[in-house]
């Protein structure tokens, strides 16, 4: 496996070269300790384990939790296994999610439902959980309280989408319901990690759990707008993957709301299964239509409401690093 960590944010102008050098080496010692956890007796069950850590990622929520550790004491030992266990727990999903939506690719590789079956994935995110799970233990039962309360909100996001909005419901709020618990629970955790192991104040650890909710909800809303907007080399999938399978994101919810005669065509597209000719059509018709402007906006917003719970924290140079991540957060869905 390679031991190659992505830089992402890191590379940005705004942040301390120096933080991004200490963040950059403790993410390595991140990678050594992913790589170990999944090691098995078995071949398969270690080849499969290490199908998504080798595949790459942007080792986002890992970074999260070292960078709130600088608020604090950054240099205490426990943040390492912190971050992995966050980074552990999201690969899980990652598993199951890919079953449970057919995909095809994850991370621009065969996902490993496509390799070895919906049986071997399903079983190799649980072994992952559970990898995670007995490196949690030695992290205390506070550790495993939030850890477990955010696994509910996971499970209870994922509930939430495969059955879709009750009756009476807005379904866009329905579906910023099942971002804010499938994606943003587990960026505000890291974040809370990262505080908790920091050994950074309470009110401190609170403010950057906060805004670093608000910047999930934001990181979840420009993948749904890359998935319109973007190419196959810089989301790992294919565009238009939600299209094709009928999932309602964003620009769709917003392009759905349209009283202009001209838009019925692509309406009619949207909400259901598309051939491949369909989709084509979808997403060129979505991508010039007003609703992606008014899904960047949106997003936007939650960047900003990021910011704003940021901005209360002391000046330095954690602080200035969180708020480049807002602007990378919106600058990858353009």
């Amino acid at each position: 496996m390679s031991g190659a960590v992505p830089s992402g944010f890191l590379a940005l102008p705004r942040v301390d070269p120096t933080l991004a050098r200490e963040i950059q080496d403790d993410l390595e010692r991140v990678e050594e300790l992913l790589r170990e956890s999944v090691a098995s007796s078995d071949p398969l069950l270690t080849e499969a384990a290490s199908h998504l850590l080798v595949a790459g990622g942007k080792r986002f929520r890992a970074m999260l939790v070292l960078l709130a550790g600088h608020f604090g004491d950054p240099t205490v030992p426990d943040l390492i296994p912190a971050a992995a266990v966050v980074e552990l727990t999201h690969v899980a999903t990652l598993y199951h999610d890919d079953v449970m939506d057919e995909a095809d690719l994850r991370r621009g590789e065969p996902s490993a439902n496509q390799r070895w079956g919906n049986s071997v994935a399903i079983l190799t995110g649980d072994y992952v959980f559970a990898r995670a799970s007995e490196m949690l233990a030695d992290l205390g039962t506070e550790a495993v309280r939030l850890q477990a309360a955010t696994f509910g909100r996971l499970v209870q996001g994922q509930i939430l989408e495969t059955s879709g909005p009750p009756e009476g419901t807005d379904p866009l709020d329905h579906y910023l319901r099942v971002i804010s618990d499938k994606t943003a629970s587990l960026i505000a955790s890291s974040a809370e990690f990262g505080g908790m192991f920091g050994k950074v104040d309470p009110e401190t650890v609170g403010k950057v759990t906060r805004a670093c909710d608000a910047l999930g909800m934001a990181f979840q809303l420009a993948d749904d707008i890359l998935d319109v907007a973007g190419k196959t080399s810089e989301s790992g999938k294919k565009p238009g993957t939600d299209l094709r399978e009928g999932v309602l994101t964003l620009p769709m919810f917003y392009a759905l709301r349209s009283t202009d005669p001209a838009d019925e065509r692509l309406k009619s597209l949207l909400g259901r299964p598309l051939d491949e000719d369909e989709a084509e059509e979808a997403l060129a018709l979505l991508r010039v239509h007003p609703a992606m402007a008014e899904a960047d906006a949106t997003l936007r917003g939650w960047a900003d409401r990021s910011r704003a719970e940021l901005a209360t924290l002391p000046e330095g140079r954690a602080r200035a690093a969180f708020e480049a991540l807002c602007d990378y957060v919106v600058e990858r869905s353009g």
